[in-house]
């Protein structure tokens, strides 16, 4: 009897089958898939109230490296903070004020000038000798005849700026995105330790002195690298627009903007302006291009040799082919916006490598 009780032990007891109707896991499954998209498309929706909130912290954590550097001169935060945007409000002011109106004059006596402008080109030697070479193949002299009737007609000039009403709506949503920008930026820059501070209270408390640690230094490395590269741009912007003013360049304060906008995107983006300000000066004289040419190919080892290493060896530590990667793949993703943020986000990614990643894989 004791063998018998102890058979009817050892049999297993079966649960019952659970049957869920087909319907269900389909109904299931498309109520999934329907969330996900929802929240996809909301992403994409507010994907621009994103970018502005991004750009701003990223800003704020550019002049972080200012305000502690005022804090430490023994200037309480907020008045470090007050003082850093006034002085931001005030260079905004004067760039506005100074160098906007003589980039649109510029800009509209290039515009009128186009027309004879192409035909000086045409009637140029290198434009003659070009001829020549190409006679029966093509015709140069129609082609610059073309481009000098279409540009002379303002309806093309309008079509190729997207109209009057467009134009004048990018105008309007730039404005409304800088003035967002810019409070975000003043408010992430007055309240960048609290918000620290808060991030750092959702962290578990044995995990939170090694996060801390590490943000820390991400963001020091990041505030440090925005300041460097818009060092190396004033640099560049004003070196060029002084340059061009002495040769008599075409265009200096226009040409001198796309040299400061050209420096903020690293490695390739000094480049690519230097390359556009040799054409623009080109159309004008192939001697002052030659002179514009050589005096951009100087500067560029004056600034990877010299002001580079000292402005941003200190901001990101990071292998040059990791840095042309970065930017690549930032600017084809994102754009210049992309290009801008990839080499501080592959800095900061590299940070966490080496003191997260590799402490963990060695058991400490």
């Amino acid at each position: 009897m004791a063998a018998d009780k102890a058979g009817e032990r050892e049999t297993p007891v079966l649960s019952p089958t659970v049957r869920i109707p087909a319907f269900w896991i389909g109904f299931v499954g498309m109520l999934g898939a329907g969330l996900a998209w929802a929240l996809l498309n909301s992403v994409n929706s507010i994907s621009t109230v994103l970018t502005y909130v991004g750009l701003a912290l990223f800003l704020a954590l550019g002049l972080e490296p200012i305000i502690l550097w005022l804090v430490r001169h023994r200037i309480v935060r907020p008045w470090a903070v007050t003082i850093v945007v006034l002085v931001g409000l005030l260079v905004v002011s004067g760039v506005v004020v100074l160098i906007v109106p003589t980039v649109i004059r510029q800009v509209q006596d290039f515009v009128a000038e186009l027309p004879d402008i192409i035909a000086r080109v045409s009637l140029s030697g290198w434009a003659r000798d070009l001829e020549e070479q190409f006679v029966g193949v093509v015709d140069i002299d129609a082609l610059f005849n073309s481009a000098g009737a279409w540009v002379s007609d303002p309806a093309n000039l309008v079509s190729v700026g997207g109209g009057v009403v467009a134009v004048g709506a990018g105008i309007a949503g730039f404005a409304t995105g800088a003035l967002i920008v810019g409070i975000l930026t003043i408010y992430f820059a007055a309240t960048l330790p609290g918000i620290k501070a808060a991030a750092y209270s959702l962290v578990p408390a044995s995990r939170r002195p090694r996060v801390r640690s590490v943000t820390e230094e991400i963001t020091r490395s990041v505030g440090r690298y925005v300041l460097g590269q818009a060092s190396l741009a004033a640099i560049n912007g004003v070196g060029s627009f002084i340059f061009l003013t002495l040769i008599g360049a075409p265009l200096p304060a226009l040409l001198a903007f796309v040299a400061f906008l050209g420096s903020l995107i690293p490695l390739v983006g000094t480049i690519s302006a230097s390359i556009v300000i040799v054409l623009a000066c080109l159309a004008a004289s192939p001697g002052l291009a030659v002179v514009v040419g050589v005096y951009y190919l100087i500067y560029m080892q004056v600034e990877a040799y010299l002001f580079s290493p000292r402005i941003m060896n200190a901001a990101v530590n990071i292998p040059g082919s990791l840095v042309i990667i970065a930017a690549v793949t930032g600017g084809t993703l994102g754009g210049v916006l992309g290009a801008i943020v990839s080499v501080p986000l592959a800095a900061s990614i590299l940070i966490i490598v080496r003191r997260v990643v590799i402490p963990r894989q060695a058991g400490r």
